[in-house]
């Protein structure tokens, strides 16, 4: 595992422990949470390929993204431009992250949220919809396949879609035997942060129909939204490219060709 892979997992899991003692005050949250919109029927639409646009202030690899950073004006402006999703990382130590982003954003924002973290305990899955997250992130390859199936299914029985996330065919073959329904191809290699789209295009095959395909990291100009779009890929998560760039509205409008 990468170095600064292992030092965000160790730190997380310091910050699990402290949140343990909130599971009762979660579980209360849950009950006065307003129902979850479905983030799958949002992102999957037949013939489309939808942006699921990603708020983040920084990345271990790349700093901080934006000086300016206002999480309340960028999902208006993620909603004015009509992206599908909004995915919302709260990671706080290496990507600045907040999990109370989701609770502020869903006052003023109708779309569905991807809570996007390093999901490792249940705890974190009941404060995800104490907070009034509508999906997360799991990622195969922090997870043993037991967990990573406890989890789905406790995320499942709150009502929140969940998006799995594999690098590789092995992880892949994994997540399909326990059905999931949503699987994030992340394009980033995880021990190098290095980006190839190849992987998406090597994967998707081996996806079957019905389950929704979502290609992650590294996707940046409308030539390769339309390269995703014919390889069958039904969304896209694009983040960074948006983040840094000095039009972020007219960034989205050229990414979100079917908005």
């Amino acid at each position: 595992m990468h170095k600064i892979l292992s030092l965000i997992i160790e730190t997380k899991k310091k910050r699990i422990e402290v949140l343990k003692k909130n599971r009762e005050g979660f579980l209360s949250l849950i009950k006065k949470a307003p129902a979850p919109i479905s983030f799958k029927k949002a992102i999957k639409r037949e013939g489309k390929i939808s942006l699921i646009a990603e708020i983040k202030q920084a990345s271990p690899s790349a700093g901080i993204l934006c000086k300016d950073f206002n999480y309340i004006e960028l999902a208006k402006k993620i909603e004015k431009m009509k992206a599908s999703a909004i995915s919302v990382i709260t990671e706080e130590d290496f990507f600045l992250g907040k999990i109370n982003y989701i609770e502020e954003i869903k006052k003023i924002s109708n779309l569905p949220i991807i809570r996007k973290d390093f999901i490792l305990d249940e705890v974190q899955v009941l404060e995800s919809r104490a907070v009034g997250a509508d999906a997360i992130l799991l990622i195969m390859g922090i997870l043993d396949e037991k967990k990573l199936e406890y989890l789905y299914n406790l995320s499942k029985k709150l009502g929140m879609d969940v998006l799995v996330e594999v690098r590789t065919e092995k992880e892949l073959k994994k997540v399909l035997k326990f059905g999931a329904d949503i699987i994030g191809i992340n394009n980033r290699n995880l021990h190098t942060f290095q980006v190839n789209l190849e992987r998406s295009k090597n994967l998707v095959p081996f996806i079957p129909e019905g389950v929704v395909r979502v290609s992650e990291s590294g996707i940046s100009s409308l030539k390769e939204v339309l390269l995703l779009k014919g390889l069958g890929i039904d969304a896209v998560l694009v983040g960074s490219s948006f983040m840094t760039s000095e039009d972020i509205e007219g960034k989205l409008k050229e990414l979100n060709i079917d908005g």
